[in-house]
């Protein structure tokens, strides 16, 4: 769940649902609320004609017999009554206005200091289906009235006796059907608005991996199409680059091929023995230089093919290789998985790094076993380790450390490039730590291949 929503997929859709709901709850409340102001001032004016039928026609029926008409003419929300004593005065609200107004000349309308007892219990409405509710603000007053034969009335203006908005219906399944229908139109658009964004994404994964993969579709909104464009573009001016790159290198080392072995030829008059070997290691340090030079440029554009191996295998043939060759090697664990990857590159890869570990580190110890679906395959020499400060650098072509330059342990300084470019390129990574039992461990990740993925 965490993963979802610190994906663009989750962000978008937790933004849309959040803020369909907050809009959608503010416009349900400022509905029902203009709702209940205008159940309000129809309430108010249904009390105002009421009322003036009520005083006419009270005024109609004798004095003697006015308390027995009210008593049976009285009904919820508006009662009026005969009365002795006036109430004090304060001053006229709009009812009183009104009920003045349409009851004419000859009638006292006067507002009552006193109110009704039910007006001092607050009166809730309620609103979004039941969930919220608001205080009633109709009117709620006492008025004193005086009729035209002089009369005096109590007129008493109460609250609803229960809610105007019925909550006996269940609007559970009306809600939660909004609320599901919300959700899933905000994950429909969010999956829409991200996909393209995890496909460019995975472009610039291929890219990463394969040079040469087919070009994106230029399919979507303007936006997208555009986006497409520049990366196909921005894929064909890296191919060609490195292309150029590659070809002039190929050029160089071809070119130096030649004069390169006419100096060797040439050497081999030279009179001094010391001189002439000194000059034939200078000059095969300059030609296995090129040598990686070129097999640098080429291991960052490679065309050889992907394709499924057995990790397993690939290590034992490479540790085979190797101690056939004289090297000390030993080879533990197993992985048991298969990885995407192009074979000839990842012996390439394999090959330096116990190479290097042989040459600096005297002996190569191969550790390979599987963390969470990746493989993980360690290389720990007995040397002396590098300095934590050259850990980084030692990457970086051509560079070497201080110590290991000298002309028995040769090398060019490309060696663990190479590696890293390789592993790259397969979707891996490749560290390296001093062993705190002494000795140097390169540590390679590469990702599982799952073909139903």
């Amino acid at each position: 769940m965490k993963d979802f929503f610190g994906s663009m997929t989750g962000r978008v859709f937790l933004t849309l649902l959040l803020g369909t709901l907050i809009t959608a709850a503010l416009t349900q409340l400022a509905a029902d609320y203009q709702r209940l102001r205008d159940f309000e001032r129809q309430r108010d004016q249904n009390l105002l004609e009421r009322a003036e039928q009520l005083i006419m026609a009270t005024e109609i029926v004798p004095a003697s017999a006015r308390s027995i008409y009210l008593d049976v003419a009285n009904r919820p929300g508006l009662e009026l009554e005969a009365t002795d004593t006036p109430d004090q005065h304060r001053p006229a609200t709009p009812f009183s206005q009104a009920l003045a107004s349409r009851l004419g000349k000859g009638y006292t309308v006067e507002a009552a200091t006193i109110r009704p007892a039910a007006c001092g219990i607050a009166q809730y409405q309620p609103m979004m289906y039941g969930l919220l509710s608001l205080k009633w603000g109709g009117t709620c007053e006492s008025l004193h009235v005086r009729l035209r034969d002089g009369g005096e009335l109590r007129l008493s203006v109460l609250p609803p006796r229960s809610p105007l908005i019925s909550t006996d219906a269940d609007m559970r399944a009306v809600v939660a059907l909004f609320l599901f229908s919300i959700a899933v139109l905000a994950y429909l658009v969010a999956r829409m608005t991200a996909r393209p964004f995890r496909q460019l994404a995975q472009a610039a994964q291929d890219l990463g991996q394969d040079i040469n993969r087919p070009p994106l579709d230029l399919l979507g909104t303007t936006e997208i199409r555009q986006a497409s464009a520049a990366f196909n573009a921005m894929q064909a001016r890296i191919r060609q680059y490195i292309f150029q790159r590659t070809q002039m290198l190929a050029a160089i080392t071809h070119d130096l091929q030649t004069p390169l072995t006419r100096m060797r030829l040439r050497l081999e008059k030279v009179s001094d023995a010391e001189l002439q070997e000194r000059l034939i290691g200078d000059l095969s340090a300059m030609q296995e230089m090129v040598r990686e030079g070129l097999v640098l440029a080429r291991s960052m554009d490679t065309t050889e093919t992907m394709q499924m191996l057995d990790l397993d295998s690939l290590l034992e043939a490479v540790c085979a290789d190797a101690s056939d060759a004289g090297q000390p090697v030993t080879l533990q664990g197993k992985a048991t998985m298969a990885v995407l990857g192009r074979p000839m590159d990842l012996r390439r890869c394999l090959g330096n790094l116990i190479d290097n570990a042989v040459k600096y580190g005297r002996d190569a110890h191969v550790c390979v076993d599987r963390i969470n679906g990746t493989a993980r395959v360690r290389i720990r020499d007995s040397g002396p380790g590098i300095p934590r400060s050259e850990l980084g650098r030692v990457f970086d072509p051509f560079y070497r450390v201080e110590t290991s330059r000298s002309r028995e342990s040769g090398g060019t300084g490309l060696g663990l490039t190479i590696a890293r470019n390789i592993t790259e390129q397969h979707g891996g990574s490749i560290s390296l730590v001093n062993h705190p039992e002494g000795g140097l461990e390169v540590t390679l990740m590469l990702p599982a291949y799952y073909p139903n993925k």
